[in-house]
């Protein structure tokens, strides 16, 4: 028992020296969050910390400086900021590595706002969740853990117990169990992207939806017939769905010749289309159904 409790205390003790000098507060108390120093110059956090164009950083040593936000991917919560990091050790990255297997385990850093460094042990609990992002659409393969966390601990690393860092702790869940950003080879790509001013380019409606049970109870509360598919609740005029003419109200059926029953439905139509200039929509309006064409040439400005 004695020598369980030693290995924990070493392993928080040496998570500490290793990874603790990269783990940086942004903001200041506690109203934004926590970033890791991935290589010189460039620091890693979740996307929903940052507003705006510049962020302060707060170093393990206290040094405070004041960043320049990169770049966002809202779908994959992830942010890029840039700053002089002043020879601040990095965390061990090798995106290339396997992902943690279930029952590993982890160890969770956080520094809230600038208000020190938090360390915490626990154990991969799924190492292959779905959640959905920020931006809407589903993060996949995800790492859940049992490492408690302070609020504004997100986007701080979660690392292994040699300090190699694994995901970037993002959602707090009901139980206490977080979920990580799996740090592969698909984030270090994105992250990259970022830092060279490459703005995430994903085609979007325009439109806010409710979900499939939502849309059904609010057809039968009036009357009408049930329908599988997702109920527009809103729409930006200046949208490509607003210049298509869809309305609040509308039920999407079908997009691209394919049936929708729900919401990640539509966002897999919206990435089959791609680049091409427009997607087909079925509406039901009521009792009517009717085809728009929606153009997505400029569908990535949308929100």
């Amino acid at each position: 028992m004695t020598s369980a409790v030693t290995g924990i205390e070493e392993a928080i003790r040496d998570a500490a020296r290793l990874v603790g000098p990269a783990v940086v507060g942004l903001g200041r108390g506690w109203g934004l969050g926590t970033g890791v120093v991935v290589e010189e110059g460039r620091i890693l956090t979740s996307a929903h910390n940052l507003r705006g164009d510049e962020v302060e950083v707060t170093f393990a040593d206290g040094r405070r400086a004041v960043a320049r936000v990169a770049g966002i991917d809202a779908d994959l919560d992830l942010g890029a900021v840039e700053v002089d990091t002043a020879g601040t050790r990095t965390v061990q990255w090798s995106p290339g590595e396997s992902p943690p297997t279930l029952g590993a385990a982890v160890l969770a850093l956080g520094n809230p706002g600038g208000r020190g460094l938090r360390v915490t042990l626990g154990f991969v609990s799924s190492a292959d969740r779905r959640f959905r992002g920020p931006g809407g659409r589903r993060i996949t393969g995800a790492i859940e853990h049992t490492a408690p966390l302070p609020r504004g601990s997100s986007g701080g690393p979660l690392v292994d117990p040699e300090g190699r860092l694994l995901g970037l702790n993002t959602v707090r869940q009901q139980g206490g169990l977080i979920l990580a950003v799996r740090a592969d080879e698909a984030l270090a790509r994105h992250a990259d992207a970022l830092w060279q001013g490459q703005r995430p380019v994903r085609p979007r409606l325009g439109v806010a939806v409710a979900p499939p049970r939502v849309s059904r109870r609010l057809r039968s509360a009036v009357g009408l017939p049930e329908r599988d598919g997702v109920l527009v609740r809103a729409v930006d005029g200046h949208s490509p769905a607003g210049r298509a003419g869809v309305e609040p109200g509308d039920l999407i059926v079908a997009a691209g010749g394919r049936s929708i029953e729900a919401v990640d439905d539509l966002y897999e139509a919206l990435d089959r289309a791609g680049g091409r200039a427009g997607l087909s929509l079925r509406l039901l309006r009521g009792t009517e159904e009717r085809d728009v064409e929606v153009s997505l040439d400029s569908a990535a400005d949308a929100r």
